[in-house]
């Protein structure tokens, strides 16, 4: 169900260089990385074990949200009711192959809403022909405009309704100029959604989930320490950065420090941490989902995850958020978890 969240491992890769890449090095390895990938929301079956058991029933159905995708279709449509008379601009930042964009405009136009046009801005223009191609697949072309540039370096032309930004915050390294200039961008009555990362750079545990982690780890059978994707047995877990060598992560711990700073939160709903690191790409794919110790094992590091994050032990690392730019009623999760209390500073 909720497979379209993108993998906090997502396609880093250790890069080959023995120095830290400077910035156009590191485009031409995220441009690699992603060149080739036709869907970067794969997950593993234990992913959706997790998620349809602890993620979505007790957590986002009381929102109406299945899935991030039918989150930012739920507030597109929530803006057409307060405003059914407006054609709606929408600014994808991010959008990478375009497929959730192309699937939003096909539920708003199947759903009776058709004055609308979703402008998609990638560094990777392999990605967007991707994308521009599946638009007119699903029938939906007229209304997604693929855009080259570098959301680092983005400046607008016009002000949006919604700015949406799925799974791409944690790749931009100027993080303060693209939050100004959203807030610039965004039309007084809008929302800027985002389903993102929120955890440390490089998508590390900071010390004190890494001791939880390890904990767990000392219980997982040899063949469950294989990393798939970096080909390497890990026998004691190792605390990869993601960041080394691309813009994985680079500066995911400031995304929510700053989205306080900048925008007044409609809703906050903060989840996951140490359980993300057993259903991943890396190592959930060793993990059988139908198996009862497999399952029972995921249950228990997500009992403790959730005891940790309450107690501020821990941090969530990931967020789905509504955004304004004016002061609005906050709705939240837990009433502990605000985006304040979520906050990991460094130490």
């Amino acid at each position: 169900m909720l497979g379209k969240i993108r993998s906090w491992f997502s396609r880093s890769r250790p890069g080959s260089a023995t120095h830290v890449p400077d910035y156009q090095q590191r485009v031409a390895n995220e441009l690699s990385n992603f060149d080739d990938c036709t869907n970067v929301h794969e997950l593993p079956d234990i992913f959706h074990y997790w998620s349809n058991k602890h993620l979505a029933p007790p957590k986002f159905h009381q929102f109406g949200i299945t899935d991030p995708e039918q989150f930012f279709f739920i507030y597109t449509a929530k803006f057409h009711e307060r405003f059914p008379d407006k054609s709606i601009k929408l600014v994808s930042i991010g959008s990478g192959n375009c497929d959730m964009e192309a699937r939003l405009a096909r539920r708003m136009v199947d759903e009776g809403i058709t004055d609308f046009r979703i402008e998609c801005i990638d560094i990777n223009a392999t990605m967007l022909e991707r994308g521009k191609e599946h638009a007119h697949e699903l029938g939906v072309g007229g209304y997604i405009f693929p855009l080259y540039g570098d959301f680092n370096s983005w400046q607008p032309d016009k002000i949006y309704d919604i700015v949406l930004a799925n799974q791409c915050l944690h790749h931009v390294v100027e993080l303060e100029h693209l939050f100004e200039t959203i807030y610039s961008a965004l039309s007084k009555e809008g929302y800027f959604l985002t389903s993102d990362m929120i955890g440390r750079n490089g998508h590390q545990r900071w010390p004190e989930a890494l001791a939880l982690v390890e904990e767990f780890w000392e219980e997982l059978p040899q063949e469950y320490r294989y990393n798939q994707l970096l080909k390497r047995h890990e026998e004691k877990y190792i605390n990869h950065d993601c960041s080394e060598f691309s813009f994985e992560g680079i500066r995911a711990q400031d995304i929510l420090p700053l989205l306080v700073k900048n925008f007044h939160f409609e809703l906050f709903l903060p989840f996951a941490n140490l359980v993300t690191v057993f259903i991943d790409r890396p190592f959930g794919h060793n993990f059988n989902a139908e198996g009862e110790w497999d399952r029972d094992f995921i249950d228990r590091v997500h009992a403790r995850d959730e005891e940790a994050m309450l107690s501020g032990e821990i941090k969530p690392t990931q967020m789905l958020a509504v955004l304004r730019n004016t002061s609005v009623e906050r709705t939240l999760l837990d009433p502990r978890l605000t985006p304040e209390f979520c906050i990991r500073q460094p130490d």
